[in-house]
């Protein structure tokens, strides 16, 4: 663990652009996270904002309310804002400033480079703190191109891809992960973005800094190495985007590279159009499976829901009229829990419980 962090999230916290917030606040073990900063939501529960559950993180108005609450001021600011582009909001600009003036390191997954800024990097400097940009990509001396190592891993692959963006892929993989280990067989999950990075997660990749060509030997460099050191039954792979995305086209290449044996599919029924783009009608689930059965050859073997804009008995029906009409074991991570997808995986992959 880094130490203990306060999560930048004004104006987003509880919408679809604050889900690094979101994923800090569920789960990290880089950070102790101990509050939220939205002026929006000040003086709630963060968990109870974010999934009517409170979990003792506060939220609060903004960097100096935070500190003088906190008695102790925290070792780390991390952006939590995930916006459509990855850039930094003009406001939080100076938020980021006086963190740094207060001797307070700075984390973030934006594609503008806070350590671009000169007068950022000089604050920084001049008061002992640090900045990261979790994007940068990595020296091309040390990317990997597709070797075709993959087919000797040992571990059995499932890709947890989505319907769109920001709808919940990388929390359905957590959540799945942790179920197989308290179930007893060993999972680790695959990260490929910043947010995975924040939480900790131990193998990955940031797949939308690098460049193409190395993209599909990342993501099999990632899971080789994890399957060398650790030697997992099953590794979850975390999805991108979507197949049919207008703006973040993504998924393809854990199926060409990563090989993985079945997919989860996650998609919040409420969703008329293509998070952040009004006016392009998402695609019918229907679609999305036949696609990703078509071009991997592998089956989705079950559908998890984001439960936005819905109501439990909505999302009751959805769980039933999804399962009676794709035929496939359907549920909501994170008020169901992830046990029948897990059974499912038990039954068409038995080995994995001996």
């Amino acid at each position: 663990m880094d130490g203990t962090a306060l999560v930048l999230c004004e104006g987003g916290f509880g919408t679809p652009v604050g889900k690094t917030a979101h994923g800090l606040v569920r789960h990290t073990r880089r950070y102790r996270v101990v509050g939220v900063l939205d002026s929006r939501h000040q003086g709630q529960d963060a968990g109870a904002v974010l999934d009517q559950r409170p979990n003792g993180i506060p939220i609060f108005g903004g960097l100096e309310p935070a500190l003088a609450a906190l008695g102790e001021p925290p070792q780390y600011l991390v952006i939590g804002l995930a916006p459509d582009g990855g850039r930094l909001p003009p406001s939080y600009r100076e938020v980021v400033r006086r963190a740094l003036e207060a001797g307070i390191h700075v984390d973030s997954g934006l594609h503008d480079f806070l350590s671009d800024d000169p007068e950022l990097v000089q604050a920084a400097r001049a008061c002992g703190a640090r900045i990261r940009d979790v994007r940068k990509a990595p020296p091309r001396s040390e990317l990997h191109g597709f070797s075709g190592a993959i087919e000797k891993v040992r571990a059995l692959r499932v890709a947890v891809l989505g319907t769109d963006s920001a709808v919940g892929k990388r929390t359905t993989a957590v959540l799945l992960d942790a179920a197989c280990n308290r179930r007893g067989f060993s999972s680790l999950l695959i990260g490929t973005g910043q947010t995975s990075w924040m939480q900790g997660i131990e193998y990955g990749l940031i797949l939308d800094s690098l460049i193409n060509d190395f993209v599909a030997g990342e993501i099999e460099h990632a899971i080789v190495r994890a399957d060398r050191e650790r030697g997992p039954k099953i590794l979850f792979l975390e999805g991108q985007g979507s197949l049919s995305n207008p703006a973040y086209p993504g998924g393809f290449e854990l199926l060409a590279a990563g090989r993985p044996a079945a997919i989860v599919l996650q998609h919040a029924p409420a969703r008329a159009e293509y998070d952040g783009f009004p006016g392009y009608p998402l695609r019918p689930i229907e679609d999305e499976i036949h696609l990703l059965e078509f071009l991997s050859g592998k089956a989705v073997i079950g559908i998890t829901l984001n439960h936005e804009d819905m109501s439990p008995d909505q999302v009751q029906q959805a769980v039933a009229g999804f399962e009676r009409s794709l035929g496939r074991p359907t549920c909501d991570p994170l008020w169901h829990g992830v046990d029948t997808i897990v059974d499912e995986l038990l039954r068409r992959f038995p080995a994995l419980g001996q």
